[in-house]
Parts: C-alpha cells; structure tokens; sequence
C-alpha cells in the first residue's frame, strides 16, 4: 500500500502527550464520511479473504495468528468497532474474548493467567475487548495494586507480549482516541433513547471524574509497553465513521503484510474431478 496508516498511527515517541493528539482527527482518510464507507466496505472484503487464507493456513498446520487488542474509554467504540470491522470476516476465523471484572477463580491466579488462555489458536483472529492493561490501567487509577507491583506488570507484559510474537502471533494494539466531550455526548445520547439506556451505568460519570489520571495512566501504558513486536496505534475515535475505518485499515495493512496463502492441496486434483465424474448414481 502506498500510505501506511500504521506509520502514521503509530504511537509517538515518550513522552506521550495524549492531549496533543487529536481525537476528530482524519489522518488519511479515503475523503468524506460517505467516501470512506464506501471504501471500508471494499477494504473489507479483502480483509475477508486475506483472513480466510490465514485460517486455512491455520486448519492446514499453520501457526501464525492476528491478535486485535482495543483499549479505550467508555464509549470509545470497542463494540462498534467489533461489530463493524471484525464483523466483515468470517466468524468461523474469529476468536472474541471480553474481559470483564476478574472473577474470584483469576484472581487466585497470576493477572496473565486469564489472559494466557484467551490467545487465539492457529490460523484464527483474536479480538480481546479490553485485555490485560486493564490490571495496569484500573490498578493504576483506582489504587488497586501497589506502585511497584504496577511497575512490575508492565515489564512482565512486555515479556508476555515478546513471547507470543515469537509463537506466531501478530499483536496490533488500538488505543481508541476519544475526547471527554465526545463521551459526554455518547453518554447523553444512551439516556436520551429507552432502546439504549440498558448501555448505561451511573459509575460512567464516576469515572469521567478521575479522566485525568487515565490519560495518565494511558499514556504510561503507550510509553512502557509499544514496542515493534506488539505496536500501539493510537486511532481517533470521536468520528466512528473514521475510527471504523481506521481499525479495519490497521488490520488490511497487517495481514497483506503476512500474505497468508491458500495452502496446496495434498491430493491429485484431476485424479478426484475424475472420481467423481465417473461415480455411479446415488440413489
């Protein structure tokens, strides 16, 4: 591809600044809010095929995979983006994780341990719906973990993350932009609409209360764990039309990177089309 959105998106050096990225941003963009739908959509169906030579590959002894991980705000899009860019593939090759609030079992466990078991076999997309970095990020803010203990998981993730890269797994890791504005409108927008308020949760607004100390804490995240085997795109996402695209555009650019290919098949073709012309009626 000409223009890599990946170069472009690519989380700046440290120190981060998260207040001097801009969250209505654009960058490269196909043209209008129209025009770039269009595209996506054709964009997507080579991201369909691209991930269905990936999962043959994977069917056929393959090892390698692609990991999606998406971090964000509240209202960032992380369902949206699920929902619009994931959803173009086929679900057969897709491997979705959520991660919720630690059950009691995980807790008794390393903060890895829940995160180990969701990695996306062979051949297989794995989107993690938050992920890890929530124990870096909520313990950070909320002073759940020691100051040094946090120190210590950025390091083991970043070991973590080296490891899977070495085991096949492609890791592209999208911090949704968004600007506390924009959130206040989504969330404005959930009480507004009765088909939407079950989205809702008081502790919302709780929250916008400490997005200072996120953005910190995002940006010490960006600092400590971006590296070339497990980037961090930082993708503006006040525009969903954009912020879709984008992610979408980030995951083309990967995978025609792999060039995954159909593999050859282990049998005569012709000696099979033969077979099958020549079989008696069933009857």
């Amino acid at each position: 591809m000409a223009d890599s959105l990946r170069d472009l998106l690519r989380t700046p050096a440290a120190p981060v600044r998260l207040p001097e990225l801009d969250p209505r941003g654009t960058p490269l963009a196909p043209g209008s809010k129209e025009r770039t739908r269009e595209v996506m959509i054709a964009e997507g169906q080579r991201l369909a095929e691209l991930q269905e030579r990936l999962y043959a590959e994977g069917v056929t002894g393959g090892h390698r995979r692609l990991l999606l991980v998406l971090q964000g705000m509240d209202t960032s899009g992380k369902g949206g983006v699920v929902r619009h860019v994931v959803g173009s593939v086929q679900p057969q090759g897709v491997q979705y994780t959520a991660f919720k609030k630690p059950t009691p079992e995980e807790l008794r466990h390393s903060f890895l341990w829940r995160v180990r078991k969701a990695v996306p076999a062979p051949g297989l997309v794995g989107v993690f719906d938050r992920s890890h970095y929530e124990d870096v990020l909520i313990g950070r803010v909320r002073e759940l973990a020691a100051p040094e203990v946090v120190e210590r998981r950025y390091r083991e993730i970043v070991r973590f993350e080296a490891q899977l890269a070495q085991d096949g797994v492609t890791i592209v890791k999208v911090f949704l932009h968004l600007s506390p504005w924009e959130q206040k409108q989504r969330l404005l927008a959930r009480l507004d609409d009765s088909a939407k308020r079950w989205k809702f949760n008081p502790g919302d607004i709780d929250e916008r209360e400490l997005w200072p100390a996120y953005q910190r804490a995002y940006e010490t995240v960006l600092e400590r764990t971006d590296s070339d085997a497990a980037p961090w795109y930082v993708v503006p996402a006040d525009r969903k039309w954009y912020r879709n695209w984008a992610v979408g555009r980030l995951l083309l650019e990967t995978l025609t990177e792999l060039d995954p290919r159909l593999p050859e098949p282990s049998y005569d073709v012709a000696e099979q089309r033969d077979r099958l012309i020549e079989e008696h009626p069933i009857s």
